[in-house]
């Protein structure tokens, strides 16, 4: 088994101030590292690490020699690299702070609001609208539930769920997102005005679906499931079975279906990450790869994280159901604002934009701060 390197921030800082200069900025957002760990595995296990600040970084990325070492300057590169605004039909989302992306699911059986924005078209719309008004850059539509043990849907019947959802979303003038593994459904959404496509498949599931964003040229979120069939949260299929070590092959996953998508003709720069928590993973393994969230800027995407509502938080306090988990929700996606993280999807938009827009006048606070620096 060939060796993998990873450079992986590990120390975040509220500036570079705060650090003399010593920081750099993650993947053009506001969040800040100073210290580091590079990271060569082989065969399972770690045979190399050393920590290091910034002005040691030139030494240690060149450690491990030869691929080794080009590899890891080009992930200390991607860390660096500020990514372009979403351009989604007349709507520019900017990524250099925190976008919120509103959920509105259309499916019978949702883990979270149980089918009512499906049986209630104008509980949809009005949904919709409130997410829009509350500050949502981009709303999600999804006509299948990915939860564990969810049926597959058939795609006429996801089609039917999606396209009168796409169509009163494109008539407020929103940024719409279209959360499906199915070309077909995503075929149909396009026409109808919606602009970007979220798999959670990662375009695994249907040979067509590369093509297919290839040639809209919309932007696109490559998830990570281990699942390759039906059932996406299998762990037999994609990873071998259980997690060996859950970060590191989670970021090689994505690596993979980042070139593959690349290589299909998807332009790297509508390429959008998303770690998949939640999907075919423990709590141990959620809980792992929310704390080494930084490490996925260096794949030279921009990263999403859905973790609204999800089950592991319900597993921290006292089992609460999916509609009692808003403290939590809101927990976990500072968690990722302060990883650097570009999109949170969430199903609480009001509460999640007024928690972003403390987290980010505490975070220009601290940028604009220099009383604490000697006079040139």
């Amino acid at each position: 088994m060939s060796a993998s390197v990873y450079v992986q921030p590990i120390g975040l800082v509220s500036g570079p101030q705060a650090e003399d200069g010593a920081a750099i900025r993650l993947a053009g957002t506001m969040a800040y590292a100073a210290r580091f760990a590079l990271i060569v595995r082989e065969g399972g296990s770690v045979t190399h690490r050393r920590v290091f600040g910034v002005r040691e970084a030139a030494e240690a990325l060149g450690e491990p020699g030869g691929e080794l070492a080009s590899e890891a300057e080009r992930q200390w590169a991607n860390l660096q690299l500020v990514h372009a605004p979403l351009q989604l039909g007349e709507r520019t989302v900017r990524l250099d702070q925190p976008q919120v992306m509103g959920v509105l699911n259309v499916t019978p059986d949702s883990f979270s609001d149980g089918g009512e924005f499906l049986e209630k078209p104008d509980a949809g719309r009005a949904h919709a609208f409130a997410m829009l008004e509350a500050g949502a850059a981009i709303i999600d539509i999804g006509g299948e539930s990915t939860r564990p043990g969810g049926a597959a849907t058939w795609e006429g019947d996801e089609i039917e769920r999606v396209v009168p959802a796409v169509e009163y979303c494109a008539s407020m003038g929103a940024a719409i997102s279209v959360d499906t593994r199915r070309a077909g459904v995503l075929e149909a959404a396009l026409a109808k005005g919606a602009q970007m496509a979220n798999d959670v498949s990662a375009m695994r599931y249907d040979p067509r679906m590369t093509e297919l964003v290839a040639g809209a040229g919309c932007p696109v979120v490559l998830m990570h499931a281990p699942g390759t069939g039906d059932d996406l949260h299998a762990k037999d299929t994609l990873d071998g079975g259980d997690y060996g070590d859950v970060v590191s092959e989670v970021f090689d996953t994505l690596k993979s279906v980042r070139a593959a998508a690349i290589a299909g003709g998807v332009a790297e720069e509508r390429i959008m990450l998303d770690p998949g928590i939640g999907f075919g993973k423990t709590l141990a393994h959620n809980l792992a790869l929310l704390n080494a969230l930084p490490l996925f800027h260096a794949l030279g995407s921009p990263l999403l994280v859905g973790v609204s509502r999800k089950r592991m938080i319900g597993a921290l306090s006292n089992e609460e159901p999916a509609h009692k988990r808003l403290g939590g929700s809101i927990a976990l996606a500072v968690k990722a604002m302060d990883a650097g993280a570009h999109m949170l999807r969430v199903h609480d938009v009001p509460e999640t934009v007024q928690a972003r827009n403390v987290w980010r006048g505490m975070r220009d606070a601290a940028l604009t701060d220099f009383t604490q620096l000697p006079p040139l």
